[in-house]
């Protein structure tokens, strides 16, 4: 069950909402995998008949089959929609966290094409909500891993933007002197230009549109090469470095029973976001 099911909970008072919130926000039953399985099915589809209305020979040979299977879609995930806040304890929480909002934006548009017919498109947003495949799959295991990966990608945001502008230098003074070196009878009409060709080059995309031809641009051009190679594996190692610490400060953690957070200083006794009291520290 996620942290924000949990949260989310309707009390006991209430069977049929008890026996709803447990068919949709979990899939421990038999119903709730069903149930899962369905919906991603669905989104999938979903996300099919909009691309497929997007290609002119198709719209114009299935238009009322694809507008049909749109509002079929649609009129099923209003219906799920509308469920979710019927069967939670909050709705209003529901509604504003991030797959509430996506579960409106994958409705909303098809409503406004009565309006905006162009808008029907934005409605390829519903591919967001198959991330609740993982909770099928049951990742929450690999929670801890995500949160190492997280904690590492902040740990080394100095760093990387360190490596960005030491980048932009190299990029900004390789496109100059290609620029003086070849010339625009060559292609590099402008700095500009010759930088776009430099930031290529240097990430060893090699598009091709660009190439020096003198003998000391395309000198130049492989020391750009080479030093593209050094530089793709610098911000691998940063990051790889902040995650071996992360794992290390993750060896012992405490979670918290009610709401899950993970996130709590060394001698913290009571939960930050909501209040439960922790248990000892234990092995991860």
């Amino acid at each position: 069950m996620t942290r924000l099911g949990k949260s989310l909970r309707p009390n006991c008072a209430s069977a049929w909402r008890e026996q709803l919130y447990i068919i949709i926000f979990e899939s421990d039953t038999r119903a709730g995998k069903l149930f899962d399985l369905g919906l991603i099915l669905a989104i999938a589809l979903s996300v099919l008949v909009v691309m497929l209305d997007s290609v002119r020979e198709y719209q114009q040979q299935y238009t009322v089959l694809l507008h049909g299977a749109e509002w079929f879609f649609t009129l099923i995930f209003t219906v799920e929609y509308i469920l979710r806040l019927l069967c939670v304890d909050r709705p209003a929480r529901y509604a504003h966290s991030f797959f509430g909002i996506v579960d409106l934006l994958a409705i909303m548009p098809t409503y406004f094409s009565f309006f905006l017919p162009e808008v029907v498109f934005v409605v390829v947003i519903r591919v967001l909500r198959i991330l609740r495949v993982f909770r099928i799959l049951k990742l929450g295991a690999y929670l801890g891993e995500a949160d190492i990966l997280v904690q590492s990608l902040a740990a080394s945001r100095k760093k990387i933007e360190v490596f960005v502008f030491a980048v932009l230098m190299l990029v900004i003074i390789f496109g100059s002197l290609m620029y003086l070196v070849e010339g625009e009878e060559n292609g590099f009409t402008s700095i500009p230009r010759s930088i776009y060709w430099a930031i290529v080059t240097l990430t060893t995309v090699g598009y091709g549109d660009i190439a020096p031809h003198t003998n000391l641009g395309q000198a130049l051009a492989s020391v750009i090469m080479i030093c593209g190679y050094g530089i793709i594996a610098v911000p691998t190692g940063i990051v790889s470095a902040e995650m071996v610490r992360a794992s290390e400060k993750q060896k012992e953690v405490r979670i918290c029973s009610n709401c899950g957070d993970r996130f709590h200083d060394a001698h913290a006794q009571f939960c930050k976001s909501c209040g439960q009291e922790l248990p000892e520290l234990t092995d991860k």
